[in-house]
């Protein structure tokens, strides 16, 4: 009996759906940071040939990148991924650029919330929470109201939101924060790489990337810096990223991110509408198929196509909800990977009044992804949901 519960479970299929959280990494981008760590290991601020060989595929990286994005390669800063490029440009702007105010939402991801709190409880900025509908779009009349009421501002707003899919109008609220003299900042980590970027084009100081949204490697992304502000160090302690970021360069990461932000954006709208395809495939099998289902924030065509946040009808086993899939073979989300093994819940679907009693599952999608596995999910959903047969 327990061999062929052993061979049951060994024949689950296994069903990856969490790729906001992180994304497979590409086979071609692999195979180029291999090629970096066996024939570039020099160190890249020496002077010898090892040296001067490895520093020229940092700016070569740094140089496709800015190309693609229309920006200079003197604007982009590499850094450990989102996180830190969200650090450094929000306590930068307090620091060196004199900003005592700040704007942002109450569902920004924490790199940016816990950052904010941080500094108001150390009294070096005041924040300001600009108001959301019931779909996590911000109030651009509150925007306006609070730029005009308050000292010269930074405005920290995603712009794709990593739990529910809502984006915020980049352009329109690059133009307002113009208006008003203001600095911008956008987390980009769940966008970059997936939406096509012309920064010569949009009134922003700062966006983010991170690799592995965009199966490149963990632990590598960017600081944009646009050329117009001036900050200081964010790390000290060397020379590295043009006297920016201290630390001996990650030279395979940074090989890896450029090799994964090429292959991106060479397939970047056949990419969009395969996986577009997926999301809505899944959310009409869901409404016809589950009576009750919801959707949380913004699931429209204009939202984060890889994303679909699912509010499901009540069940006694909301809690268990996540590990019953797992146990199917199915990897999915509640809510932000980084707050994963917390248990205090979505801090963006509380911010949307979301119900607590019913399972609120994230699917996200990438490339990797079928339509025969998203039948396979909806047939384990289903069976979650039909009623159980009574005891004869």
């Amino acid at each position: 009996m327990a061999s062929a519960r052993l061979i049951a479970l060994t024949m689950v299929k296994k069903i990856y759906l969490d790729n906001a959280a992180t994304t497979c990494i590409d086979p071609l981008v692999a195979d180029e940071m291999i090629r970096v760590i066996r024939d570039c290991y020099g160190n890249p601020s020496s002077i010898h040939g090892h040296g001067r060989e490895a520093r020229a595929v940092i700016e070569k990286a740094r140089k496709k990148i800015a190309d693609l994005l229309h920006a200079s390669p003197a604007e982009i800063f590499f850094t450990s991924g989102g996180t830190e490029a969200d650090n450094m440009a929000i306590r930068c702007s307090v620091e060196d650029l004199g900003i005592r105010h700040i704007i942002s939402s109450r569902i920004e991801h924490h790199a940016v919330t816990h950052t904010l709190e941080a500094l108001e409880k150390k009294g070096k900025a005041k924040v300001s929470w600009i108001k959301i509908d019931a779909e996590g779009h911000v109030d651009l009349d509150d925007l306006r109201r609070l730029l005009s009421e308050n000292e010269r501002s930074l405005v920290s707003l995603m712009h794709g939101n990593n739990e529910i899919g809502t984006m915020i109008p980049l352009a329109e609220i690059g133009n307002i924060c113009k208006e008003y003299d203001a600095i911008f900042h956008s987390d980009t980590v769940q966008t970059m790489a997936h939406f096509p970027f012309d920064l010569r084009q949009l009134y922003v100081h700062f966006v983010t990337c991170s690799a592995h949204k965009f199966h490149g490697p963990k632990g590598i992304g960017f600081l944009y810096v646009n050329s117009g502000i001036r900050i200081s160090p964010y790390i000290t302690g060397g020379a590295q990223e043009r006297n920016m970021r201290a630390g001996t360069e990650n030279i395979y990461g940074i090989a890896g991110l450029a090799k994964a932000f090429e292959l991106a954006h060479e397939h970047m709208e056949e990419h969009h509408a395969y996986i577009l395809g997926l999301k809505n495939y899944m959310k009409e099998r869901l409404e016809e198929e589950i009576d009750g289902v919801r959707f949380n924030g913004d699931c429209s065509d204009n939202s984060l196509y890889t994303i679909l946040n699912v509010c499901f009808p009540p069940s006694p086993d909301s809690e268990m909800f996540l590990m019953k899939l797992d146990i199917m073979g199915i990897s999915a989300s509640g809510g932000s990977a980084c707050s994963s093994g917390s248990n205090v819940g979505s801090h963006v679907l509380t911010a949307l009044g979301v119900p607590e009693n019913r399972p609120n599952i994230r699917f996200s999608f990438s490339r990797f992804n079928t339509k025969e596995e998203i039948d396979y999910v909806m047939e384990v959903l289903k069976k979650m949901y039909s009623p159980k047969p009574a005891h004869v």
